[in-house]
């Protein structure tokens, strides 16, 4: 074959997915293009002429055909881009998608905002100015000067305690990850029952360095957290397999070949995991505590019924970037963390 430069790749590439009926071939293309040669869509069209290397080919080619053959480009190129931050996915995990985004907007708003932190304790500054102000204490006390304002400052006990949240059926982790990455003061219990996640969502915290703030258990919704632990959350969030069982033969053929059914039947309503999850949430959260859930859109009335049930109040459904209900959001009743805090504009 003759040299293979980034234009005839993006122009083979376009059509060959074409004749494969993907739905956007061109930014499938550049997609799979700058993967294997470590280019931004921009730096493509900057890049026409540039040849690609034997490995780059060998590379493009195996991404072409597993792309003609319907695989993901996500489980492809093996990252997402969610939020603020970029999380590994790969097959067997539930695919992190954009309406999902929402859900974090709308957990984020449900917490108090990030307290202003001190300082880090630095002990050998501390020392060091512990030191310094003895010095002058004796050389005062030597002269017989009294210090000014000798009393002790008293020490403020206006301290940020930390905020817990449960993320439940967590899969990449892409929720727990951006709650973390997004607030300082957030602490994450996520749990996910298939150890394939649990491996993938430890494995992203340890990449955006939270795992000191993110502990991922492998366990049945809040199964593996302990009692004592009940009535102590701030936050209950999830992205739980939600779609009807009748749904799942229309969902589109890369999902339904490729992405865990495992993460996607809820059953026949769609709510057959929302509707324990919603009464161990409802336990689990401090009063005032903030539930919100992803769900399908045909079943959020149903899904409003079953929290107020486990005692929600305040229940709203919000739409997502599209303008299509998604996300349950409701609030423990009593009175905690999320009193004072405005509910969002584009809730219904």
């Amino acid at each position: 074959m003759s040299e293979w430069t980034v234009k005839s790749a993006l122009d083979w590439t376009t059509e060959y997915l074409t004749g494969k009926g993907d739905e956007n071939p061109l930014l499938s293309a550049q997609w799979l293009i700058g993967e294997a040669c470590g280019l931004t869509r921009v730096q493509l069209y900057m890049n026409y002429d540039r040849p690609l290397s034997e490995d780059e080919r060998s590379t493009l080619r195996d991404y072409v055909r597993r792309r003609g053959a319907g695989e993901p480009l996500q489980y492809i190129t093996g990252e997402v881009a969610f939020r603020h931050i970029t999380v590994k996915v790969r097959p067997g995990v539930l695919i992190p998608r954009p309406e999902t985004e929402v859900l974090v907007s709308e957990a984020l708003a449900m917490l108090p905002a990030p307290a202003k932190h001190e300082a880090q304790w630095n002990p050998e500054a501390a020392e060091r100015e512990s030191a310094a102000v003895e010095a002058v204490k004796k050389a005062l006390d030597e002269a017989g000067v009294e210090p000014i304002g000798s009393e002790e400052t008293p020490v403020s006990e206006d301290v940020a305690r930390p905020l817990l949240v449960a993320d439940l059926c967590t899969g990449s982790g892409c929720i727990a990850c951006s709650l973390a990455y997004e607030h300082p003061d957030v602490r994450v219990i996520a749990t996910d029952i298939a150890p394939e996640a649990v491996a993938l969502a430890r494995e992203n915290a340890e990449a955006l360095e939270l795992a000191d703030r993110v502990a991922v258990l492998e366990c049945s919704l809040g199964a593996g957290i302990g009692e004592k632990r009940m009535g102590t959350f701030d936050a209950v969030v999830s992205n739980p397999p939600y779609v009807p069982t009748s749904v799942l033969a229309d969902i589109p053929r890369e999902v339904a070949d490729y992405e865990p059914a495992l993460a996607l039947d809820g059953g026949a309503d769609g709510l057959d995991v929302f509707r324990p999850l919603a009464a161990w949430a409802a336990r689990a959260l401090r009063p005032g505590g903030a539930l919100a859930c992803e769900l399908h859109e045909g079943h959020l009335d149903a899904a409003r019924t079953v929290a107020e049930a486990a005692g929600f109040t305040d229940v709203r459904i919000v739409d997502d970037l599209a303008g299509r209900p998604r996300v349950l959001v409701g609030l423990k009743g009593g009175h905690g963390v999320a009193d004072n805090v405005p509910a969002p504009s584009e809730a219904r």
